[in-house]
């Protein structure tokens, strides 16, 4: 058997099995010869057969032999992966059991940190008044020992303290608290002092971000305008150097737009002082002088000096409401004209058009980009700057101030021509110049230039835009202030009111209608959404700070929901998510001056209102009636 396994070698082929086995036998491998045995090879066959078949026998038992063992491992595997799927079960359902547990102690958690915030937050107010009784106390002793008074780096900690202890004093009667009412109040004023000479020295160092944080403390104390005052005659120092005090004016107006923003909060205020402050002291005192020469002398030399000078203030005006965007003085009434023709455009078109084509003719092709380039500059300065840009600065100055009471807002009508004139100059920069220049340095050129004159238009619309928003919103205060009342949210008769928006209500949102369809027909592509939004965004700040000037019974805070719910409709028009988001949040907030004192606080985890920092919810708590009950207060806090 062994001499047979040897004869099996790979690859195995039968014929040379064969030949193999018959050299091996003696007297088989010369068939034919001397020494060949038919015989003895034939005997050796039968026997190798014999071999063979006892060797497929053995190995068939050991094939039987391998399969049953085979079969009998299957059946422990499947055993075991039925017995792994049962754990795998047992675990996903003690997981979930887990899960569960876990979601429950969450929640319990969560309860439980709202019961410690309201624990808390009543014990941070005792805290809170448990210090400033303490320092009250000391002003009684007359010593002031506390590190906040004495160190001179804690001036802001120092100065919020004796701010809310000056109030208190206030409410306390006079003759019983005389002494230690007047110590506070010098104390007040020493700090306001230390305050306003911080700001000062902070002003003269140019540290912005210091002159900011100390104009935030001065706020709240009386002599925040005493703050302003200074800041508006430190910012004068070296201002009017030259000769040219206008210029030297409409420049420093420039500047301090720049940074007033970054200092104070109510910027338009602060800026709206200065050029005040520059009109009534250094234009006044410098006009006359200049008149005085002449007043008795030379009346021809003193009229044409007030001439002179009067076009001189008239032209600051209008230079400081370009750089500083804020409205100065009457504006010019165009009586809705735009001062943009179609016609004389579509003829300028058409003239550059056939330059254009004989240019192309007549050229020499090495002059051919020159000569282009000559014909498209002065389609820029015809076209661009004769024409748009003079309407665009003519409607400017037509927008009326923000303040001003049915205003006609013609502005957009210009951005609407413009906008068709831009598209029709583009288009023939790119169908009759673009083939004229393709190939030359004078693409680049050409390319720069319609660059910085669309740049230049887009300023101005921007600009224009802006304020005419700015309009729009101050035509919707004109009609919040005429139309509503006080007694709309807290009417007399509690029980014989209906249920409707009121007339307030009613005018604003017939106003911003108008607008957002005159916004529509005006603007093109993006532009749309972007001025609707901002547009919106401003809207709903003004029905939010509108909304917090009242107080509200539970009717009234009924008829204020019904209102929101007709500004919320008002919103969908603008077709802008976050615009009717807002909304829907002020709405979410006015349920909170009707729901029972019981449901404040879940009404206050709800989905719209659980993100809302706990300040606005609290400050339309405030706005009801019955908030300084103890009920209220109780379930609030």
């Amino acid at each position: 058997m062994a001499t047979a396994a040897e004869l099996f070698e790979e690859p195995f082929v039968a014929d040379e099995y064969i030949e193999r086995l018959a050299w091996r036998t003696p007297g088989g491998g010369s068939r034919g010869g001397e020494a060949f045995d038919p015989k003895r090879l034939l005997e050796e066959f039968v026997n190798h057969i014999q071999e063979l078949q006892v060797m497929d026998e053995r190995i068939q038992r050991k094939v039987e032999k391998l399969e049953q063992q085979c079969q009998k491992e299957a059946k422990e595997f499947a055993k075991k992966v039925q017995e792994l799927q049962k754990s795998n079960q047992v675990a996903f359902q003690h997981f979930q059991e887990l899960d569960e547990h876990i979601s429950y102690v969450a929640t319990k958690v969560c309860h439980l940190g709202d019961q410690l915030e309201g624990v808390n937050t009543p014990r941070q107010r005792a805290v809170e008044a448990q210090k400033l009784m303490k320092y009250f106390n000391e002003f009684l002793d007359g010593e002031l020992k506390s590190d906040v008074f004495t160190n001179s780096e804690k001036i802001k900690e120092a100065a919020d303290i004796i701010q809310k202890l000056h109030l208190i004093a206030q409410e306390l009667p006079f003759d019983r608290f005389s002494e230690v009412k007047s110590k506070i109040a010098s104390k007040y004023h020493d700090l306001e002092c230390q305050l306003i000479q911080e700001f000062t020295s902070a002003q003269r160092r140019g540290e912005i971000s210091r002159m900011r944080e100390v104009a935030a403390v001065l706020l709240h104390f009386k002599g925040y305008s005493h703050c302003v005052d200074v800041y508006i005659k430190q910012c004068q120092e070296g201002a009017f150097l030259r000769n040219d005090v206008f210029e030297d004016a409409a420049i420093l107006c420039q500047r301090v737009n720049k940074q007033v923003g970054e200092v104070f909060s109510n910027p338009e205020t602060v800026l709206a002082k200065l050029i005040q402050n520059i009109f009534e002291v250094k234009l006044q005192s410098y006009v006359k002088d200049q008149l005085e020469e002449h007043r008795k002398s030379d009346a021809e030399q003193y009229l044409k000096n007030l001439y002179d000078l009067y076009t001189s203030i008239q032209d600051l005006k209008e230079r400081i409401r370009q750089r500083t965007n804020l409205p100065l003085g009457p504006s010019i009434d165009t009586h809705g004209e735009t001062f943009l023709s179609q016609e004389v455009v579509v003829n300028l078109l058409q003239e550059t058009k056939q330059a254009f084509e004989r240019c192309h003719r007549l050229s020499d092709p090495s002059d051919l980009p020159k000569n282009a380039f000559r014909i498209f500059s002065m389609l820029v300065e015809f076209l661009c700057t004769e024409h748009i840009d003079y309407a665009l600065e003519t409607g400017l100055a037509g927008i009326p101030s923000s303040d001003s009471k049915n205003a006609n807002l013609y502005f957009l009508d210009v951005v609407h021509q413009a906008n068709t004139i831009f598209h029709l100059f583009d288009k023939q920069f790119n169908d009759h110049l673009m083939p004229l220049i393709s190939s030359s340095p004078k693409l680049s050129e050409c390319l720069q230039k319609k660059k910085d004159i669309i740049e230049q238009m887009e300023v101005k619309l921007d600009m224009g835009i802006d304020r005419t928003l700015n309009c729009m919103i101050g035509q919707m205060k004109h009609i919040l202030a005429a139309e509503q009342k006080k007694t709309d949210f807290k009417p007399e008769d509690e029980n014989n009111v209906l249920i409707q928006y009121t007339n307030a209500c009613v005018k604003v949102c017939s106003y911003v209608r108008k607008q957002v369809e005159k916004i529509r027909k005006s603007m093109d592509g993006k532009n749309v959404d972007t001025v609707l939004m901002e547009l919106g965004v401003r809207f709903h700040r003004l029905i939010y700070e509108h909304l917090q000037q009242y107080s509200y019974s539970c009717m009234g805070g009924m008829l204020a929901i019904c209102d929101v719910a007709e500004y919320r409709k008002c919103a969908k028009d603008f077709k802008i998510a976050l615009v009717l988001q807002l909304f829907d949040t002020l709405h979410a907030l006015c349920n909170l001056l009707v729901v029972a004192p019981d449901n404040l606080k879940q009404v206050c985890s709800g989905e719209q209102l659980a993100n809302l920092d706990k300040n606005i919810l609290h400050s339309f708590v405030q706005l009801r009636v019955d908030y300084r009950s103890a009920r209220l207060a109780r379930h609030f806090s």
